[in-house]
C-alpha cells in the first residue's frame, strides 16, 4: 500500500502543476484538511473538504498564477508521506519572485489524501508526523 501512497502524492503534485483541479480533487478525500505554511504563521482555519481546496486553489493562483510545486524528495513512512518540495512563482502585481523549500506531511485514507500539512523545515514536519517505530 505504501508505494501506492507515494504515487498518490506524486499524482497530486502533477495535477496541481498541470492546473487540473478536477484531477487534484479526485485524489483528495471528501473530508480533506489542508493547512498551508502561511496559515501556520498567520493563523486561520484549515481549508476543509473539496470546497476548501477550491478556495485555496483559486486564492493562490490569483496571487501567483505561475506557481509550481516540484517534489525534490519523498519519504514513505507507511501511514504518512513526507515530501520535500520546491515552490516557486511570481506575484501577479509585483512580479516579485518566490522560491521556497517546504516540507509537506500527507496522510492518505482510502486511496485518497485526507491531510495536507505544510512546514518550513524537516524537523517541524517530522515532529508533526509523530514518533515512528
Amino acid at each position: 500500500m505504501s508505494q501506492e501512497n507515494v504515487e498518490l502524492v506524486r499524482r497530486a503534485f502533477d495535477a496541481f502543476n498541470r492546473r487540473d483541479l478536477s484531477a487534484f480533487l479526485a485524489l483528495c478525500h471528501p473530508d480533506v484538511e489542508f493547512v498551508t505554511y502561511a496559515m501556520q504563521l498567520e493563523g486561520g482555519d484549515p481549508y476543509r473538504g473539496h470546497e476548501g481546496i477550491r478556495d485555496w486553489w483559486e486564492g493562490l493562483l490569483a496571487v501567483y498564477p505561475d506557481f509550481r510545486a516540484d517534489i525534490e524528495d519523498i519519504q514513505d513512512l507507511g501511514d504518512l508521506i513526507i515530501t520535500r518540495a520546491r515552490m516557486n512563482g511570481r506575484g501577479v502585481e509585483s512580479a516579485a519572485p518566490m522560491d521556497q523549500e517546504v516540507w509537506q506531511v500527507g496522510r492518505p485514507r482510502d486511496g485518497k489524501v485526507i491531510g495536507w500539512h505544510w512546514f518550513s523545515n524537516e524537523a517541524d514536519a517530522r515532529e508533526a508526523a509523530g514518533p515512528r517505530e
